[in-house]
């Protein structure tokens, strides 16, 4: 009964895209072709999109611009989960910090990614490193943020059991305050890949380093409206399957660990 549950829920899923990419091809049809109310160019179809598509795959610079911004964008959201739980640790550890970084922190973490680019370009050029630096700037405060709110929202309960035990400062946080503060933190660190792969996206618009960005501005430059909504597909696609199968992996294997969490 279950399975078939499922069977019927893909199926669903399958026939509502399917709608919609054929709603799409009859809209480009009826404003390019029956009504010319745009020009052919200016509107990307299904039918383009999957042409351009085999071409990017049959010469290998989709497949090339993709691993190239993955690449880029675990490397960057590796350094930003560094230095961002670093300074939510320390914001959680002392509250001088906390009271006057924090207020900074939040602001800061509201620039759109594209503002550290300018600062990038004049630092490090058209390089690799100018796109690493937008990624880390981009998610770096979000996680700082997340971090110090999952520690500090920890039960204040299970801090004093512990220390009346005998516990330790190291142990307290390995033992007790990180795993209690462990579905949270994974919400967090969800967030920061978002941003990250976003502000990803920001810095290789702006250079010449093969990646997905670098692929999307070549269409823009192009007027190529098809290779923009194919990067664009590719770009969600990526943010979707990363969601789902990293981190949703590490969910589920903290909610087998927690079976009361799941509950709630």
């Amino acid at each position: 009964m279950e399975k078939n549950k499922k069977i019927r829920e893909s199926l669903q899923t399958i026939g509502f895209f399917a709608a919609l990419v054929f709603l799409w091809q009859a809209l480009y049809v009826l404003g390019t072709q029956v009504f010319a109310l745009w020009k052919p160019y200016a509107l990307p179809s299904p039918a383009g999109v999957w042409a351009v598509f085999w071409r990017l795959t049959a010469d290998g610079s989709l497949l090339r611009a993709a691993g190239s911004s993955l690449a880029r964008g675990f490397l960057g959201y590796v350094l930003a989960v560094l230095l961002g739980m670093t300074m939510g640790l320390l914001m959680n550890q002392f509250g001088f910090l906390r009271r006057n970084m924090r207020p900074l922190i939040m602001g800061v973490q509201t620039l759109p990614s594209i503002c550290w680019v300018p600062f990038s370009i004049l630092w490090f050029g058209l390089t690799e490193q100018a796109i690493l630096f937008v990624v880390v700037m981009g998610s770096v405060f979000g996680l700082a943020v997340a971090t110090d709110h999952a520690i500090r929202n920890v039960p204040l309960l299970y801090k004093k059991a512990a220390l009346s035990m005998g516990v330790d400062k190291k142990q307290l946080y390995w033992k007790i305050i990180f795993p209690a503060a462990l579905p949270e933190l994974i919400a967090g660190l969800k967030q920061g890949w978002s941003f990250a792969w976003r502000a990803l996206m920001s810095g290789e618009v702006m250079t010449t380093c093969i990646g997905l960005g670098q692929t999307l501005s070549t269409g823009r430059s192009l007027a190529d409206m098809n290779q923009v909504m194919l990067v664009m597909a590719v770009i969600i696609l990526i943010g979707i399957a990363i969601d789902r199968i990293v981190f949703g992996a590490v969910e589920r294997w903290v909610y087998r660990k927690r079976p009361a969490q799941q509950e709630r």
